[in-house]
């Protein structure tokens, strides 16, 4: 059992935001079924995970691992920071990290796992190495919250926010359409949009019915989805789109450019191949004896290239860049070598 004093600092916090900090290794959902069950109690009395917090009040809390709580413990990993302020963070998400963790991989490392070691890493703190999760931990400056995602093996910016308040303002500004993204899309097909100009896919989208956890473009029930898109550099068989989604749905890039014959160079799910080779690229390519080849880029040919949104604050606005990968990096240079138009 817990006796934790609420400080000056953090009254008028509302309480399932204060046990986010105080027990950072542990889900919000967890921590707020402990509080409606009566196993953290406020000044010895039953209350609401938004009870708004004041000086000097206690808190009881008196919960165990053993309260169905999951196994939450993921692999350290180490991410970029491209910006960040007093409200956000935005980072730049490597390939084969998932936002969250996975049903089935629950040990693998992920985005919020890695956003956790990183505020913790800010206050000199660690997560414990014997896999306890339910610890108290004092001086967490920040719990990271994600405001938006990407596929798993699609890299590039995110932005996270640092407080409740600025993860209700961005998520405001994402519905009301006021962030812009940018993502590079590496496809097959030479398309033969003029340069400068750009051109808007108008085609809704919704589930596929047939194979789970995939999206098909669905005229009659799908939802609306826009995106647009412009070349920004073209190769013989492939080209280099940059895609501004004007939408947010599942998917959309993916099945937008499936849909108008230019499905992405590498994509399990919506293209043709699991991977992009050198022998794939140059016609005279010979195989060393011996030799396995090594692909030039064996995940989704798609990088978030650029965010631009409103400062939290409501005063002007943030852009955030994030630079090539080095597996689509050296993916472009073949192709420039080897396939230059």
């Amino acid at each position: 059992m817990l006796h934790i004093p609420i400080p000056p600092e953090r009254a008028g916090m509302e309480l399932d935001e204060f046990l986010c900090l105080s027990f950072p290794l542990l889900p919000k959902g967890f921590l707020r079924r402990q509080v409606r069950d009566g196993k953290v109690l406020l000044d010895g009395n039953k209350t609401i995970p938004g009870h708004r917090l004041r000086e000097n009040e206690v808190l009881i809390v008196d919960f165990e691992e053993e309260d169905e709580m999951p196994d939450v413990q993921v692999p350290r990993v180490e991410i970029d920071v491209l910006y960040e302020d007093e409200h956000v963070l935005a980072v730049d998400k490597p390939a084969g990290l998932a936002a969250e963790p996975e049903r089935w991989a629950r040990d693998n490392a992920c985005l919020s796992g890695a956003l956790l070691d990183l505020a913790l890493g800010r206050a000199g703190l660690e997560r414990p190495e014997d896999g306890t999760t339910i610890e108290h931990l004092e001086g967490l400056p920040f719990r990271p919250r994600l405001v938006h995602r990407l596929d798993k093996d699609t890299t590039g910016v995110v932005v996270v926010a640092k407080s409740i308040e600025a993860e209700r303002g961005l998520r405001a500004a994402f519905d009301a359409g006021l962030v812009q993204k940018t993502y590079l899309a590496l496809v097959e097909g030479e398309h033969r949009l003029p340069d400068g100009e750009s051109e808007v896919i108008d085609l809704a989208i919704g589930p596929d019915e047939r194979k789970s956890g995939r999206m098909r473009v669905d005229r009659q029930h799908g939802k609306p989805s826009q995106t647009r898109i412009r070349v920004e550099q073209r190769f013989k068989g492939y080209t280099l789109l940059a895609c501004e989604p004007l939408s947010g749905r599942t998917h959309q890039i993916r099945v937008h450019l499936r849909e108008i014959g230019f499905p992405l160079a590498v994509d399990p799910y919506y293209g043709r191949r699991n991977s992009l080779s050198l022998s794939d690229i140059k016609r005279d390519y010979r195989k060393k004896p011996g030799h396995i080849e090594t692909p030039l880029i064996d995940r989704l040919t798609l990088h978030a290239r650029e965010i631009e949104f409103p400062r939290v604050e409501g005063i002007g606005r943030i852009r955030v860049e994030s630079p090539i990968p080095k597996d689509l990096a050296r993916a472009l240079k073949q192709l420039a070598k080897f396939r230059a138009p």
